[in-house]
């Protein structure tokens, strides 16, 4: 990567927290969506030419490299020690991880256009890399401390303390006004970017997360027969997909499942739900525990981590996805579930439900009032030319709206217009 050769360019990606590998452990702590998007993203710049290091913490036995292709590795940075460190706990972490990260690249010669920065804590690393550089820095994301901070309003006092609010909205306002430039996903980050830390709209670009659309299809029936036997689904299932962490509303969703078998008495819950710390298994517990109050634990099967090669085989198995959220930026696995043909019900709070139009690509409700959810989730398990309309045209939607090549293009054009802006003038380089 020192030099271009036959490249496009190359560009500069940080996503620092979680486990960022070729082969990512989804479920993990902090390893989720986002882990899969960058790396797709990765995937399709370097695809497209363009010679790309994706850079994030090394801790614990990790190797210093993942050669993902020729164009493309994950390249791993220590820093905080060698155990694991949650992303709210980076805020001191990250100037050793600037510093370190600049030392090797200076040793090894290293050049790029552009960095491109992947949630809080990389972007505030990427400005300072970025400015040591002279090089343009455009930063997505991901979610919001401002958005986050409203919407668990009314949580436990300890569950607020833990998120630490306050620190991450500071870098998160420095880094939105000192970067080139800022990548949202949704419409409504857009807005709150604007109304929440005063950035210009202009200086906000929406381009919404991709799918990889040859993995994510429809099956045929006697495949979709095939698959349910042997997973252990049936038509009437509700699947969901995610971390143990409280926003993503498996409670919410489980207090939905008595009114939904009111509506389908064979409606149960299919939970593939990654509990990677002591925290997310008491969360699980608790969830079972609620279960168990409402008396809907036979209908609840927790199925666990899924492996990421049968992630689309659980998709379309299903007869409903769900994405209960009590908030979620843009809602990726529900855009995974629609491309596999499973019709999908997704949260108001977030950015998914203001690109699908309701009843042709999905259904969308309030998952915090549990008879609204229910009643939208089974509408499609009981009617049936809306589960086969909803599978057609979420499909065809999500396929040619989200396919990540076409995410790459549009994403690689905000790099171009900010490439070489830094550079010094001629009279001057030798100075």
């Amino acid at each position: 990567m020192a030099t271009k050769t036959n490249a496009q360019g190359s560009i500069l990606m940080l996503s620092i927290h979680g486990y960022v590998s070729a082969e990512p452990e989804l479920g993990k702590p902090d390893t989720g969506g986002q882990v899969v998007f960058v790396l797709e993203l990765a995937k399709r710049f370097a695809r497209l030419g363009y010679k790309v290091d994706l850079v994030t913490r090394r801790f614990g036995k990790q190797p210093e490299f993942d050669r993902v292709n020729p164009n493309l590795r994950v390249w791993r940075i220590p820093f905080g020690g060698k155990d694991f460190i949650r992303k709210e706990d980076m805020h001191g972490q990250l100037r050793d991880f600037v510093t370190n990260f600049l030392a090797e690249a200076a040793s090894r010669k290293l050049r790029y256009d552009v960095v491109s920065s992947h949630y809080w804590d990389a972007g505030w690393a990427g400005q300072r890399i970025a400015e040591e550089l002279r090089i343009p820095h455009v930063h997505t994301p991901h979610s919001l401390g401002s958005w986050k901070k409203k919407d668990m309003k009314g949580s436990r006092g300890e569950e607020e303390q833990i998120y630490r609010f306050a620190e991450r909205m500071e870098k998160e306002f420095l880094v939105y006004r000192n970067c080139d430039h800022i990548i949202a996903t949704t419409e409504q980050q857009v807005e709150l970017i604007h109304a929440d830390y005063g950035i210009p709209r202009e200086h906000v670009s929406l381009i919404p997360p991709g799918i990889d659309e040859q993995r994510f299809t429809p099956a045929q029936p006697s495949r979709v027969a095939e698959i349910r036997e042997r997973i252990g689904f049936a038509a009437d299932d509700v699947y969901c997909v995610g971390r143990a962490a409280t926003n993503k509303g498996i409670d919410l969703l489980i207090s939905a499942l008595p009114a939904l078998r009111k509506l389908v008495p064979k409606a149960r819950l299919q939970l593939a739900i990654g509990a990677g710390s002591d925290r997310d298994r008491e969360r699980v517990t608790k969830w079972k525990e609620l279960a168990q109050e409402l008396g809907v634990a036979a209908h609840v099967r927790w199925i666990g981590y899924v492996a990421d090669e049968e992630m689309a085989d659980y998709y379309r198995a299903a007869g409903v996805f769900a994405l209960s959220s009590r908030y979620e930026p843009f809602g990726m696995t529900a855009i995974e579930a629609m491309a596999c043909g499973t019709p999908t019900v997704a949260t108001v709070h977030g950015g998914l439900h203001e690109a699908v139009e309701f009843g042709t690509h999905a259904l969308f409700a309030d998952p915090k009032k549990p008879e609204e959810f229910a009643a939208i989730m089974g509408m499609p398990l009981r009617y049936a030319r809306l589960r086969e309309k909803l599978s057609l045209e979420g499909a065809r939607f999500s396929r040619r709206q989200f396919g990540w090549t076409g995410i790459a293009r549009r994403t690689l054009a905000v790099f171009e217009r900010f490439r070489g802006i830094y550079q010094m003038p001629e009279e001057l380089a030798d100075v």
